[in-house]
């Protein structure tokens, strides 16, 4: 019995010596797009074997990561700069390329139970309130946005992230698109010096800062505010209409980015032109390094790439983001053609 039981264990173990390893790939960065991420990485696992750990913490992180080699990928929704660029290049040896991957709108929540009506605000209006010049939710500025509106004598708590975040990059953007001041005295990147407020971290941190504080309002993915059943403002756009965050407003903000896209794909969208545009949009990427190290890594990565880029997208929608649009999916592809591994083209069945 027991030499049975002996047999049997060695079979099995010798079995598991040749079964072939998993490929395993390491990610860091952006909470903005964490929410179809983890769908995707999935998915892709249970279609491949392949799995991808990621780690969600802000896309300075996750920059910072990559200019050090201790992921195989990063995520950020704001660029690397041409000096992070550099230093990561002269640190790994390597370009980083810009994979864009969905498109997501960055939105402001705010906690007033007391008003049921959706409340509309424009680009200036805002930066005034992280400026601290607005700090009542009744200011006049404020009810002249909202006629017939009852606006509670209420002060305005302002909520920001506390980390490295391209959510921050792209909504400091915006501000410092509308705001002569803002973008003076403060403006964009992945970290600012906030003139006031209260810091939380990642996305969900923020939403669940205005959830339990009234009076709150802070800048959130468009995904996390849906998740916890935040209110969210209808905001002033470029055209003069006041525009909700949605996939197809998202998308109209998107229509000329394929054909004013940089070689390097690190194009910015908000502010956009159209009359249905959402006006805090924004692109979300990839980093990836040109030149790979691991054949097997490089493969799985170059694979994982290509099915997000097409069976992937199918997702955005449901998840509250929106897709890309087919042409701006041909650039990514031949970026992704691009990549190689110790200097030779990936071959990928």
């Amino acid at each position: 019995m027991y030499k049975k039981i002996i047999y049997l264990m060695m079979f099995m173990i010798a079995g598991l010596i040749n079964l072939p390893a998993q490929v395993k790939l390491n990610g860091a960065g952006a909470t903005f797009p964490y929410v179809i991420y983890s769908k995707w990485f999935d998915e892709f696992h249970k279609q491949t074997g392949v799995q991808i750990n990621y780690q969600s913490i802000g896309s300075g992180g996750g920059i910072k990561q990559v200019i050090e080699g201790t992921v195989d990928f990063g995520a950020s929704d704001g660029p690397m700069s041409d000096e992070q660029l550099k230093e990561a290049k002269a640190k790994q040896g390597t370009d980083v390329i810009h994979i864009p991957t969905v498109l997501g709108a960055v939105v402001l929540s705010y906690n007033l139970p007391e008003v049921k009506e959706k409340i509309k605000l424009d680009g200036p209006t805002i930066a005034d309130i992280f400026l601290g010049k607005i700090y009542k939710w009744n200011d006049k500025r404020i009810a002249k946005l909202n006629p017939g509106v009852k606006l509670p004598n209420r002060s305005i708590i302002v909520v920001h992230r506390s980390d490295g975040s391209g959510t921050t990059f792209i909504f400091t953007h915006y501000l410092s698109n509308v705001s002569k001041e803002w973008a003076k005295k403060v403006g964009y990147n992945t970290s600012v010096n906030w003139p006031i407020g209260l810091g939380g971290k990642g996305n969900e941190g923020v939403a669940g800062m205005v959830k339990q504080t009234k009076g709150a309002i802070g800048y959130v993915e468009l995904a996390y505010a849906v998740k916890n059943k935040l209110s969210h403002v209808a905001i002033k756009n470029r055209a003069g209409n006041f525009i909700e965050a949605n996939f197809k407003t998202v998308s109209a903000a998107s229509d000329g980015a394929a054909k004013d896209m940089p070689d390097d794909l690190r194009a910015m969208i908000t502010n956009a032109d159209g009359k249905d545009s959402y006006p805090i949009s924004g692109f979300t990427w990839l980093l990836i390094y040109k030149d790979m190290k691991d054949s097997k890594k490089a493969e799985a990565l170059v694979k994982f790439l290509r099915w997000a880029l097409t069976k992937g997208e199918s997702y955005a929608e449901s998840l509250y983001y929106a897709p890309l649009p087919p042409s701006v999916v041909k650039l990514c592809m031949k970026k992704i053609d691009m990549l190689t591994v110790n200097g030779k083209p990936i071959k990928v069945k």
